[in-house]
């Protein structure tokens, strides 16, 4: 069934529709090891949502992530949410 070790995980939100996976990834590696960053783009338009995924190998790094009061690219203030796993 279920992996007994996940990777800890955080939403983000607000983000501008210029960012990329690779910029996600980048920013958030800052807080510790990035297993994958995504950002969710709509399927029929191929423009960003506004909003992603960020998988760290450890929950320190959510901590850390977390931790930080304001997160901002390009100008905007991001949402940043842990995600339960």
């Amino acid at each position: 069934m279920a992996s007994t070790a996940r990777a800890a995980r955080l939403y983000v939100g607000n983000l501008p529709w210029t960012v990329s996976h690779r910029q996600l990834r980048e920013y958030f590696a800052q807080f510790g090891p990035v297993q994958s960053a995504r950002v969710v783009f709509d399927r029929s338009t191929g423009i960003s949502k506004g909003y992603g995924f960020i998988e760290f190998s450890n929950t320190s790094a959510v901590a850390n992530a977390t931790n930080k009061q304001l997160h901002i690219i390009e100008g905007y203030n991001l949402t940043v949410q842990a995600q339960n796993s």
